[in-house]
């Protein structure tokens, strides 16, 4: 990993503003921004860790944990709230164990809670990955991400 960062720091050398551009490029091949990423950034751009964190924790598009095998998004936008968006996110919630923006134990499942997909006629919306359920009641959930488990192997 950080001689994928040293590369990409090394790629906007020079440029100003380049910040964001070089977490974006880091979160994209890395899947999110570490501790070690963000320590390889301060020293190949000569910020402090303080300064990176700072803008990077003010965007919400970057994450600092990994992420899990399958990224699920619940809308809580206001036609899925209107319609239930709220129920979905706590279900997801209670069935994994987790809150938005964390990882399952397991590394199968991450959760985040968006203001809008673009789906409001298919209200309450949650993406997996990239394929859109809509209409999600909350008795559904635990069904829908049945799909994405893989199955107990007894020995």
């Amino acid at each position: 990993m950080q001689k994928t960062i040293e590369k990409i720091v090394n790629s906007h050398e020079g440029e100003k503003g380049s910040l964001i551009p070089i977490l974006q490029a880091v979160q994209k091949e890395c899947g999110y921004i570490s501790e070690e990423a963000i320590v390889a950034i301060a020293k190949g751009i000569k910020l402090s860790e303080h300064e990176i964190y700072g803008v990077a924790t003010f965007y919400a598009q970057f994450r600092f944990t990994e992420p899990g095998d399958h990224s699920i998004k619940v809308c809580v936008g206001t036609a899925c709230h209107v319609r239930g968006g709220e129920q979905v996110m706590d279900m997801v919630e209670k069935t994994l164990n987790i809150k938005s923006g964390e990882t399952t134990p397991d590394s199968t499942f991450s959760l985040e809670s968006v203001a809008c997909m673009g789906c409001c006629a298919l209200a309450p919306v949650m993406v997996i990955d990239n394929k859109i359920y809509g209409n999600v009641a909350p008795p559904t959930v635990d069904n829908i991400l049945s799909q994405y488990r893989l199955p107990n192997v007894e020995e």
